[in-house]
């Protein structure tokens, strides 16, 4: 049993594909469907219902500490604590 390996190369992978001129013309020219959400049977009613919105609380301010053991001291003042 013989194996094949080959590679595929693809040189224009991440260059756009630009329309041209007469094509853009023709587009212009093709009338637009348009299409009612009934008619595809698509069902567009809000699935989620907004109990409430409420603005975040104001941020307070930040300290700076001097060394590690005030970091530690902070944080568990804060309810942070390690793992």
């Amino acid at each position: 049993m013989t194996s094949f390996h080959f590679f595929l190369t693809l040189y224009s992978l991440n260059e756009p594909r630009y329309a041209s001129l007469p094509n853009i013309m023709k587009a212009k020219k093709k009338p637009i469907e348009k299409i009612t959400p009934a008619e595809l049977f698509v069902d567009y009613t809000p699935q989620l219902e907004t109990l409430k919105v409420t603005e975040p609380p104001k941020r307070v301010g930040g300290g700076k500490v001097t060394n590690v053991d005030e970091l530690i001291a902070k944080l568990k003042e804060a309810g942070i604590e390690s793992v």
